[in-house]
Parts: structure tokens; sequence; C-alpha cells
């Protein structure tokens, strides 16, 4: 799931061209050009690492990686494109999750797995301040990154008046009056989950259609982003039939 970039003209170029990077190690006492790699990382919320040349060096196998190392992701992304089309392939309507800014990988590998147990047609993520599929993710998932469809977008509140053009409903999970089993959930839906703490942002709760809430009964307001998608997924499954 993942390979790595040494040299700082290298990860420079990476950071660049937006390829999905889950961490930099940086040497210790590294100055010059690195300081703006670890500005970018930081603009982008790479994880950053500081460590031993000398570990460095073992990990680079010899290679001239200048104080810089990078592991990046080789998961191929799809598009919303290749969700829709899997859908029709299956003669069903439409079953697309989409996370707002999820940042724990653990969380995510675990969506990933219920909704290829749940029949998901793909997961949509943002590509800027959300987690990507890492090495956790694909350990998380029990293997299901590997036939789970992941879309990753600029803007998902552009995503989403798209799906609206093709017909798709789109319910974002947050509290409210109406709770997720008195919805409608049969027809073609995206159901919107938000991240730890911060929940589906007031951008993309105003983009989508309804709101699907689950009832809390103890003191803790909410839920885990996976638990919650987990049941709202389900919801779906059993409406569907």
């Amino acid at each position: 799931m993942s390979q790595i970039i040494i040299g700082r003209n290298a990860v420079t170029e990476a950071l660049k061209n937006n390829r999905e990077i889950e961490k930099i190690t940086i040497a210790k006492g590294a100055e010059g050009s690195v300081k703006q790699i670890v500005a970018k990382a930081k603009d982008k919320k790479i994880p950053l690492y500081y460590s031993e040349k000398s570990r460095m060096d073992k990990q680079a196998d010899g290679g001239v990686h200048q104080g810089v190392i990078a592991v990046v992701s080789d998961y191929e992304y799809c598009t919303v494109d290749d969700i829709m089309q899997r859908a029709a392939d299956r003669g069903e309507k439409p079953f697309i999750m989409i996370l707002d800014g999820l940042e724990d990988p653990h969380n995510l590998g675990a969506i990933m797995r219920t909704a290829e147990c749940a029949g998901v047609h793909g997961i949509i993520i943002p590509k800027r301040r959300s987690v990507s599929v890492t090495e956790t993710v694909a350990k998380t998932s029990a293997g299901a990154v590997e036939y789970m469809l992941c879309a990753k977008v600029t803007n998902i509140a552009n995503t989403i008046d798209e799906l609206k053009e093709r017909g798709v409903w789109i319910a974002a999970c947050d509290m409210g009056d109406q709770m997720y089993y008195q919805q409608d959930l049969t027809g073609s839906i995206a159901i919107v989950v938000g991240g730890e703490g911060s929940g589906v942002s007031r951008l993309v709760r105003e983009k989508c259609d309804f709101v699907v809430s689950i009832p809390m009964k103890g003191k803790i307001t909410s839920l885990n982003a996976s638990n919650a998608a987990s049941i709202l997924m389900y919801e779906v499954v059993k409406q569907r039939g």
C-alpha cells in the first residue's frame, strides 16, 4: 500500500503534485529547504516525524535522502463516476457514504469494512483536511480496502450538488428532530458523516436534503464516527429489504 520517496527535491515535488503522502520523516537538526517542506506538510496536515540520520540511512537503503523521507500511498482512488457506474452495473440505486473531514485512519478503515459488507457502492472523501487510505486504514478494514471504491474530491459541497443533479438524495448524520429510522432511505442515497468532534460542517449540512439523527439516551452526546456510520448503513440495508 505504500512506498518511500527520498530527497528534498523529490519530496517537494510530491507535495506540489498532491501525492497521497502518509507521513514525512525529517532528520534532527536539518536546515535549509527542509523548513519549507515542513511548512507545506503542516499546511496539508501530513504527519511529521523527526529521526536520527543513522536510522534514516537504513530506511533509505543507501540512497541519498538529504534528511527527508516521505512515505506515499500507492492506493488507486476512483472517481464519482466510477461509483455511480458500479451501482448501475449491479442494477441497484446508488448507495454512497460521504465522509466530511474524517481524520482517524481507524475510523476510515472500520467504515470501509462495514460499507463493503453492507453493499455500499463507494465512499467519497475530501482531498484536504481528511484522512487518506493508508496502511493503517488497510489493516483496520480487514481487506475491504481492496474491494471498496473510494473517490477523493476537491470540494465536498460541489460534489453533493453534482450527486443531486444525478438524482441522489443527500442525508446528513447530525442532531435533528427526525430519527434515522423515520426517514425513507430506500431510494438513491448518499449519507454524510462528519469528522470526529466537529461533525458535519455547516456548509455541507446546508447542502443536504435532510438530516438523519441517532437517538442518544446517555450522558455522552455523540457516537464514534464509524459506529454512527454502521448504524445508518444497515438501516439502508434494512429498508431496501
